[in-house]
């Protein structure tokens, strides 16, 4: 089937993304491409009956964005009575990686040309101290919900996330090591 927007004038029998529950997040994250993310996954579980889909897929191609915004897409994933799977292709990088990889287990695909990057958490910060030890906590309380998120999805110990997918540095990983990791599941053509 392929997968177009329809034309009404020329292709009517043309099924459309939104009609086949195909997603595509293309952009940074932030609160309104999150929102507009969630509100598709949300108006599919309160669909009743043969209109219910069986899966939500979702394309992601991102180099990353807001994390706290990342992690409200995330919840609603994970929330989602419908299944989400995830598709990285192009580039899925920092929160684009953490939204790939809370996909349903068994159904996170990665096409052979996807880079993906994995890194530590990353702000910056100004103001009083007191606004600054407040902005330190929720920073360490924010890591900890990334390393948090890595156990639960890729089933690696907190000792390899933080050595291999956490470390100082960034790290780009090739689809097989992001199947290796836990952070995928299959290599895929296409969706």
């Amino acid at each position: 089937m392929a997968l177009v927007e329809k034309d009404e004038k020329n292709s009517p029998n043309i099924p459309t993304l939104e009609e086949n529950h195909y997603y595509i997040f293309s952009s940074d994250f932030d609160n309104s491409s999150c929102s507009d993310a969630m509100s598709f996954i949300i108006a599919r579980n309160l669909m009743l009956g043969k209109s219910r889909p069986k899966c939500i897929k979702m394309i992601i191609n991102s180099p990353g964005g807001s994390v706290p915004a990342a992690f409200a897409l995330i919840d609603t994933i994970k929330g989602s009575k419908i299944p989400v799977y995830t598709y990285g292709m192009g580039e899925i990088a920092s929160c684009g990686l953490l939204t790939f990889m809370a996909g349903a287990k068994g159904k996170r695909f990665i096409t052979p040309n996807t880079a993906i990057l994995s890194h530590q958490f990353s702000w910056g910060s100004m103001g009083k101290e007191h606004e600054l030890m407040a902005s330190v906590r929720e920073f360490e309380n924010t890591s900890a919900r990334i390393v948090a998120h890595y156990k639960k999805c890729t089933g690696q110990t907190e000792a390899t996330i933080k050595k291999y997918l956490l470390p100082p540095e960034d790290v780009w990983l090739t689809p097989k090591e992001a199947i290796k990791y836990g952070l995928a599941d299959e290599i895929v053509d296409f969706y």
